[in-house]
């Protein structure tokens, strides 16, 4: 891992604690399993302010490009649940992808329990979108 822990903008931390409290009542079990996870990353990631944030790291509206252990390449953008959009590749930040590729960076190899069962995927490259303003509840 390139930051040595996952590496948060503050807001955004703020912003995931409380869609991942409210979200804390998801039916499906692989899904629970995946936030639970990332729960527990989140308690030892960096929070940064804004302007310390690195380019290189995986944030909300960032657009992803990942390789899998077994060689494909899918390019995606991590949203706020209410912005996913399948079709558009766009992937909520409580979905197990989303889930495991928020704080990484580029180059970090993750190695993450999917509902298909335990991917490797490498950040081959990460495109930062304008942060737009966030829903805050």
């Amino acid at each position: 891992m390139k930051y040595g822990s996952i590496m948060l903008e503050k807001k955004e931390y703020v912003y995931i604690k409380r869609i991942l409290n409210i979200s804390g009542y998801v039916g499906d079990h692989e899904i629970q399993k995946s936030l639970a996870k990332f729960t527990e990353e989140l308690k030892t990631a960096h929070i940064l302010d804004e302007a310390e944030m690195p380019n290189d790291v995986v944030r909300l509206n960032s657009i992803v490009m990942v390789m899998s252990d077994n060689n494909w390449e899918k390019t995606i953008q991590i949203v706020q649940p209410s912005e996913k959009d399948i079709k558009k590749n766009k992937v909520s930040i409580l979905t197990p992808m989303g889930a495991a590729l928020f704080g990484y960076s580029l180059n970090d190899i993750i190695k993450w329990d999917f509902p298909t069962g335990l991917k490797e995927l490498k950040i081959i490259e990460v495109t930062q979108q304008k942060q737009e303003k966030m829903l805050f509840y």
